[in-house]
């Protein structure tokens, strides 16, 4: 028995002779050719799940409009309403997400709808800092300027006097 550097024990196995090739031809036939790939069909979503993005889509698009409206006819009343309404569309497009339905281009823009959601503080005055605190909780913040985040609490701070 032979012995490696670290003094363990190791076999030799002997095959016997070589094996003799001299009169193999070497790659006289190529491989078989692969068959090409079938080509799936194009995915084509149900027109279920293309009509509830396109509501989506434009229901986002709205969103900004709609609540600035509401905040000018009804006040703060208006903007509460509009809160509820807002959330279960969250809640639907959350599921509509999970289910994994939600167009690309429905994701945009609903990041593009945070934005202007959060962009309308500058807009409201100091009395809307509470409906400011709940989209907050609903909508994940970008502008760091005016808002931060400390120990599960929405800190504001007033960008005009």
């Amino acid at each position: 028995m032979d012995t490696n550097p670290q003094a363990k024990p190791m076999d030799t196995v002997d095959w016997g002779d070589e094996v003799d090739y001299s009169g193999y031809e070497w790659f006289k036939d190529p491989p078989p050719r692969p068959e090409p790939p079938q080509f799936a069909e194009p995915f084509v979503p149900d027109p279920v799940v293309i009509e509830k993005n396109e509501l989506f889509d434009f229901a986002l698009k709205a969103a900004p409009n709609v609540l600035y409206g509401r905040y000018k006819q009804y006040g703060q009343l208006g903007v509460l309403a509009w809160c509820s309404e807002f959330g279960e569309m969250i809640e639907e497009i959350k599921r509509l997400g999970f289910d994994g339905s939600m167009f690309v281009s429905t994701r945009t823009q609903a990041l593009r709808t945070c934005e202007e959601l959060l962009k309308l503080q500058a807009d409201f005055q100091i009395e809307m800092q509470i409906i400011v605190m709940y989209f907050c909780s609903q909508l994940p913040v970008y502008d760091g300027s005016s808002m931060a985040r400390r120990n599960g609490m929405i800190i504001l701070r007033s960008t005009s006097h």
